[in-house]
């Protein structure tokens, strides 16, 4: 895949990776299969469909709620997806010999292009795999065996003219078709993204606050998409419309227990607790400000400091400025957020 290679050289050249400095270092073993595992003749590349049950972009009209990416809102799908290759690829050594590595988003693999190449779909102009059967809602799992197996022929792209994702993008994510900017899109920004949001894409995320669906949703492939069959992926009733004001209460232990077994859980309290709180500043609903208010005595200076901006938000000038009066803080960061809210 001499073509992915090069793109995936000119994205960490770009600086377009920002925080995931795993990509770059990881880069060369990406390049090709081989390099990850010289032993490796060919690749298995597997789907499993997880369409959601309702419009997922729904919840973004409710903003005092949070908007959870579908993926996320049940059972992690890495534990999942990797066991069910591990049946897979006990039966394909069963039966046919061979030795194999089994990898879901979790190695030097890149998933995207290698199911374009297998024929799973094609890499859209958003950059995810596109089916013509499951639309954009498709996990990926990789099988490396030493069995060398016939091919598949490699699927065409099919977008045809449609810009439909990229028009999509809340904050202008991709700066051409088939490229992506990842600091930013509002996945990264959530979830990959360990300090304080950019101020001037705070205001177009919304209340997004794990992930981003705009530009899977948006895709005019999803008229084929089926909903997704595995109850374990289904999302949970807790996680369907939490409101913000529930999910800025919560500490640690608390944190931990609502999203035990998800994706959300490894992001961490502090930086989910941020993404509320920027939900919080653009819900236009005062009365959270009492939510952020209570933050800012928080023991994270990045939470502190999202409360700052999210205040700055939802009271007017003159409260804001009384509460800067009774509240400084000995981080230069949060410090920072004051000042800039001030000025």
């Amino acid at each position: 895949m001499p073509e992915a290679k090069a793109r995936l050289d000119r994205f960490i050249a770009d600086g377009a990776h920002g925080d995931m400095l795993w990509l770059e270092t990881t880069a060369e073993r990406r390049g090709s299969p081989l390099t990850l595992w010289p032993d490796v003749r060919s690749v298995i590349m597997l789907g499993m469909n997880y369409g959601p049950d309702q419009d997922p972009l729904a919840i973004l009209r409710e903003r005092s709620r949070a908007a959870i990416s579908v993926y996320a809102k049940g059972d992690d799908y890495h534990d999942l997806v990797k066991a069910r290759l591990k049946d897979v690829a006990r039966w394909l050594v069963a039966n046919a010999g061979g030795d194999v590595k089994v990898f879901v988003d979790t190695a030097a693999v890149m998933e995207k292009p290698l199911a374009a190449k297998a024929g799973l779909g094609w890499q859209g102009k958003h950059t995810n795999v596109v089916s013509r059967d499951f639309g954009s809602w498709l996990f990926l799992g990789a099988i490396f065996t030493t069995l060398d197996l016939p091919t598949d022929e490699a699927a065409a792209d099919s977008c045809g003219s449609c810009h439909a994702c990229l028009d999509a993008c809340p904050t202008a994510a991709f700066p051409a078709p088939y490229q992506l900017d990842a600091r930013r899109c509002i996945s990264y920004l959530t979830i990959e993204h360990k300090g304080p949001i950019p101020r001037d894409l705070r205001p177009l995320m919304g209340n997004r606050i794990y992930g981003c669906d705009d530009c899977l949703a948006v895709c005019p492939w999803n008229k084929f998409a089926e909903q997704g069959r595995e109850a374990k992926l289904a999302a949970r009733d807790a996680l369907r419309a939490p409101t913000l004001a529930e999910l800025a209460r919560l500490d640690d232990a608390q944190f931990r227990a609502l999203f035990s077994k998800t994706s959300i859980k490894r992001t961490g309290r502090d930086r989910f607790i941020r993404n509320v709180l920027n939900a919080i500043g653009n819900s236009g609903d005062a009365s959270l400000a009492s939510e952020a208010e209570r933050l800012l005595n928080d023991a994270s200076p990045l939470v502190r400091g999202a409360a700052v901006w999210a205040l700055s938000r939802l009271l007017p000038k003159e409260n804001f400025a009384a509460l800067a009066t009774t509240h400084g803080d000995s981080d230069p960061s949060v410090q920072d957020e004051w000042a800039q809210a001030l000025s």
